[in-house]
């Protein structure tokens, strides 16, 4: 009885664990120090989000714009800045010997030097200043462009204030209504262009649309051969320009040529010519 009252005082004596004091437990798992909450940012205003969404939403659509738009850059640009007249006398290099042919002679035609001579004319090739990916659909510039047709870019020479002009051109065996003979309706599409291209710079905004257009043919033209178209502006009302035009062959020395259509026109300029002419380079030439 006694041995057995000493054994429960033995285990009686072994200290509680709740009765050890805080600081002998390890550093590791107590600090005397209180751990501070971390800070939660203020949100920020709807005024800055929607301002941080709208300029994402800009740069997006820009660059997005920008890259469907790049195909079309280079036809911006010469628009924006098209060559000069004397910039297009060296644009083009005939392709093939014909065509190189056919240029020489057109370029030194005794005609064509006069002209060059002359301090009133100014020297170009209108067909040049279109922009290479506008000469699809061009019909002049473009369509009737290349090897059997309007063989090499024709060579223009105005006079200052659109008082005349003069065209060479080689018309290839592609352009016929029956054989060997030029289509009609060719004939008249380029003086069209001719004369409304003579009487452009004598115009307010130098640009103007086709009121009328009566022709005469006289005898027919041969295909495959060189023809110069003549115009004259005859009078200029305000917006409105009449001009008289004629094509017929390119001869040597001193023989007559032969006239193979002649053609009265009215030019009118569009109220809206302002905005027009910067998107008709070879027109303002």
């Amino acid at each position: 009885m006694p041995q057995l009252t000493l054994h429960l005082r033995r285990i009686s004596s072994i200290p509680s664990a709740r009765a050890i004091p805080p600081r002998a437990l390890s550093p590791r798992f107590y600090s005397s120090n209180p751990v501070s909450p971390t800070p939660t940012p203020p949100p920020r205003s709807f005024l800055l989000r929607a301002l941080s969404l709208t300029a994402l939403g800009l740069v997006l659509t820009t660059t997005a714009f920008l890259v469907s738009a790049s195909p079309a850059l280079p036809s911006l640009l010469s628009f924006a800045s098209p060559p000069s007249s004397a910039d297009t006398l060296t644009m083009y290099t005939p392709p093939d010997p014909l065509s190189a042919s056919i240029n020489h002679h057109i370029t030194s035609h005794p005609l064509a030097v006069s002209l060059r001579r002359n301090p009133a004319f100014t020297e170009s090739r209108p067909h040049v200043r279109i922009p290479p990916a506008m000469r699809a659909h061009n019909l002049t510039g473009g369509t009737l462009d290349g090897a059997g047709r309007i063989v090499v870019p024709p060579l223009a020479f105005i006079e200052d204030g659109g008082k005349s002009m003069v065209c060479f051109f080689y018309l290839g065996a592609d352009l016929c209504g029956r054989p060997g003979v030029v289509h009609s309706g060719l004939l008249a599409t380029i003086l069209d262009e001719g004369m409304a291209r003579c009487c452009f710079p004598a115009l307010p905004s130098r640009v103007g649309m086709t009121a009328t257009l009566t022709t005469n043919y006289r005898r027919p033209c041969p295909s495959e051969g060189y023809v110069v178209l003549r115009a004259w502006t005859r009078n200029v009302e305000g917006r409105k320009a009449w001009v008289e035009g004629r094509v017929e062959s390119l001869e040597e020395g001193q023989a007559e040529p032969t006239v193979y259509v002649e053609a009265e026109a009215l030019f009118i300029e569009p109220r809206q010519a302002a905005n027009m002419a910067r998107f008709y380079p070879a027109a303002t030439a």
